[in-house]
């Protein structure tokens, strides 16, 4: 499975952005995907995942201002970043994992920077 990721950039605290990550390869039906951002100096942390289903889980930084979606015929997963703040700059990094497998999957990461 490889995943490339899209959209991230500059952005005003308080603005919008969304990220993209298509999968392409082996993808079967059950799998989650979801996104994780490394901030400098820190370690990489889950921000959310979306099952080939459609059920999600946030981390608590994130509930009410990021969305994650997918469309499932395009594979591809979609993160829509709202009222963003300083603390969501980071490397955004796709992952891909198949349910019943611990084997996991990443993108090449796309650096998202918030200014205030």
């Amino acid at each position: 499975v490889q995943l490339q990721a899209f959209g991230g950039g500059l952005v005003q605290a308080g603005g919008s952005l969304r990220l993209s990550c298509v999968a392409s390869g082996s993808i079967f039906r059950s799998n989650f995907m979801g996104w994780y951002r490394q901030a400098p100096g820190k370690q990489r942390e889950q921000v959310a995942i979306i099952t080939s289903g459609g059920g999600t889980n946030y981390a608590d930084s994130v509930k009410g201002r990021l969305t994650i979606t997918r469309d499932n015929v395009k594979n591809t997963v979609y993160l829509q970043m709202n009222s963003v703040k300083a603390e969501d700059t980071g490397v955004y990094y796709c992952n891909f994992r198949l349910v019943g497998s611990s084997y996991e999957y990443w993108g090449q990461g796309t650096l998202v920077t918030v200014s205030s």
